[in-house]
């Protein structure tokens, strides 16, 4: 059975992709690692990576290695080494968030820790029921689209999402844009709408914030996730107001168009919500700082 330090060292060159990194991560020379790889490959009998100028593609055969030890190198490593910065890999962390965001832009963030031997847990569902999963102990941090006033809580503001009111080009052509400036509740009141719940959480706000008033629109579909929202307003059933994020696709292809152009956008802070005190938790930390520190890269939400 092959030893623990060729299984470490083949580990990194397959998480580095080269000899060279790899031997730089571990502090060895690259003919060490290099002689601990073909050790390796002597034992197992089989090839585990295809070398070039571009650094050293794994064979199958070493992926799937890499995905029977990993975690398990990981954690021996963060037990003999418990100072070190791969013990905060080591661990499971519970994070809550809204379908769409946590989808679309929350674990592609967060996957690659995963490859270092975190796990997560994912729930998804609205604001006020998560952070109230977070302050009974069922989640460890929630993206939350709601500030949490509770005492018990800790919110680190994380990033603003801009919302726009969208329709298909249908029904987009049937605003008359000189009453839209001068009545804009009357202008769009033919129009059905699309929305999430049936208190119009994200309607209701667009429409009191830009227009004045709550929407006298007839409601045409409800639907719990907002890529059923967009999917029914691409199909024709109405129209909604959507984060731009989720939107800016349609709108390129011309699937949707925008109805209303306001002087400023309307936003709404996003935060992330953890319960006082827990971020002495190596793995949370670790979470909470790749969250806040790669938001900046999701572009305009």
């Amino acid at each position: 059975m092959p030893g623990l330090d060729l299984l470490s060292t083949f580990l990194e060159i397959y998480r580095c992709g080269s000899l060279s990194a790899a031997a730089e991560r571990l502090g060895l020379t690259q003919p060490a690692v290099s002689g601990q790889l073909a050790r390796l490959e002597e034992e197992l009998g089989e090839t585990l990576f295809v070398r070039s100028r571009r650094g050293a593609a794994p064979t199958a055969r070493a992926a799937d290695l890499a995905a029977r030890i990993g975690t398990r190198i990981d954690e021996l490593r963060a037990a003999a080494h418990p100072s070190s910065g791969l013990a905060a890999h080591v661990g499971t962390v519970r994070v809550a968030g809204p379908a769409e965001l946590t989808t679309l832009r929350v674990l592609p963030t967060l996957a690659p820790l995963t490859a270092r031997g975190l796990r997560l847990k994912v729930t998804l569902g609205l604001a006020a029921e998560l952070l109230e999963g977070l302050a009974a102990g069922e989640s460890d941090l929630v993206v939350s689209a709601v500030r949490p006033l509770r005492q018990d809580l800790a919110a680190t503001p994380l990033i603003d999402e801009e919302f726009v009111l969208v329709g298909p080009p249908a029904l987009a052509r049937s605003v008359d844009p000189v009453r839209l400036a001068e009545d804009p509740l009357g202008a769009l009141a033919h129009l059905p709408l699309v929305v999430y719940a049936d208190d119009l959480p994200i309607v209701r706000r667009y429409w009191l914030s830009e227009f004045g008033g709550r929407p006298p629109n007839g409601v045409a579909v409800t639907v719990p996730d907002l890529r059923g929202v967009l999917a029914a307003v691409v199909a024709g059933a109405g129209v909604s107001a959507l984060p731009r994020y989720l939107s800016e696709p349609a709108l390129t292809a011309g699937s949707v168009e925008l109805l209303h152009e306001p002087a400023a956008p309307p936003l709404n802070t996003l935060y992330l919500a953890v319960r006082a005190g827990a971020l002495v938790h190596p793995p949370l930390a670790l979470v909470h700082d790749r969250i806040r520190s790669r938001a900046h890269l999701w572009g305009p939400l």
